[in-house]
């Protein structure tokens, strides 16, 4: 069987990036292995590192659940910071028999900034395959839906929501971020699962999803993820008023005010079900 290593980070995704790796499978026997670089945030943000890994593999569980649906082989690992490390790496782990690198254009590109190209043909040996995805002229095939909710995840009205949103073409994924609970050592493992109860529901809708825990404050794992990931829109869900120390923190307008994507308010009384949504 021939084995393709694909690398890609912010471009996964892109629509030439997807017609390549289809127009592999079609020649049949053929299985992929995609290898997503940690990614590096801007300078001056302050991303802590397992965050940074969990958003890249975020995307390895996004790819990897679009091209299931169309029967294509894939399986997907985190890689090293460095894309040339992270590539050459999964060559040695792997031996594939050609590579594909996706890198967003050269002139935004620091992937293409550092030879990243050259460096893995010369160092492989193997055939290198270059795709251009221009996130900014091109767009998605897809929508992206960020969903920014911690003790509200177990509401039904949040979940009836989602499944409003996410239709029945399957164009919409969901990234769900849950901000760890402050002052308890326990706190991860509380954040975690809540997030697995979740992304189940989600996945037992049909829905596209995949999560990460986030930073303890709100509006600080909300930006991270608006740096880490491209969204189309964002849904936050809260307790009702004086409940909420989100709503006290005015989290909803803070988030606006950080982002052009629409911000939508879902409001979940989650002792009594009683549950409410606001634009």
């Amino acid at each position: 069987m021939k084995e393709v290593l694909v690398v890609a980070n912010r471009t996964l995704g892109g629509a030439k990036l997807l017609d390549a790796v289809r127009a592999r499978a079609a020649e049949g026997d053929v299985r992929f292995r995609l290898v997503v670089p940690q990614s590096n945030p801007t300078a001056g943000l302050v991303i802590y590192d397992e965050a940074v890994r969990e958003s890249a593999q975020v995307r390895v569980d996004l790819a990897l659940s679009l091209v299931a649906g169309e029967s294509i082989n894939a399986t997907g690992e985190v890689g090293d910071a460095d894309p040339f490390l992270a590539t050459m790496d999964a060559i040695a782990a792997h031996r594939p028999d050609e590579i594909i690198v996706s890198t967003h254009p050269a002139l935004s590109s620091g992937w293409l900034r550092r030879d990243l190209i050259e460096r893995i043909r010369n160092a492989s040996g193997l055939p290198v395959e270059h795709i251009v995805v221009d996130l900014e002229q091109e767009g998605l095939p897809f929508e992206v839906t960020l969903v920014l909710a911690s003790k509200t995840l177990e509401g039904e009205n949040l979940l009836d929501r989602l499944k409003e949103k996410g239709g029945a073409d399957g164009r919409r994924l969901f990234i769900v971020v849950v901000p760890q609970p402050d002052g308890t050592g326990d706190a991860p493992r509380q954040a975690r699962a809540r997030l697995a109860t979740m992304l189940d529901r989600l996945h037992d809708a049909g829905l596209v999803a995949s999560g990460m825990i986030g930073d303890p404050d709100p509006y600080t794992a909300a930006a991270n993820a608006l740096e880490l990931f491209r969204v189309d829109d964002i849904v936050i869900s809260t307790l009702p008023g004086e409940r909420s120390g989100w709503l006290r923190a005015n989290l909803i307008e803070r988030v606006r005010h950080t982002t052009s994507a629409p911000v939508e308010h879902v409001v979940v009384d989650v002792p009594t079900a009683t549950t409410a949504s606001a634009a």
